[in-house]
């Protein structure tokens, strides 16, 4: 019964299965260190997640950041 309906959740209701999932995973976050801290964990990952994008695309991240910076 279970499967089932994590199931229909996951074919039919996927971004809000996963946007609720998300949230109640912040909530306890916050609950547990703190509304800065969170703030900090969440930051840290965006960034690492730009720097994977960079990485994913093949560009050297030296490369990109003489790009950023002579554009200045």
């Amino acid at each position: 019964m279970f499967r089932e309906v994590l199931n229909e959740l996951l074919i039919n209701h996927r971004g809000k299965f996963f946007g609720v999932l998300l949230g109640f995973l912040v909530g306890v976050i916050i609950l547990i260190i703190g509304f800065w801290k969170t703030v900090f964990l969440v930051i840290c990952g965006l960034i690492g997640y730009w720097i994977g994008g960079i990485s994913d695309k093949k560009e050297r991240f030296t490369s990109f950041l003489d790009r950023i910076l002579h554009n200045s």
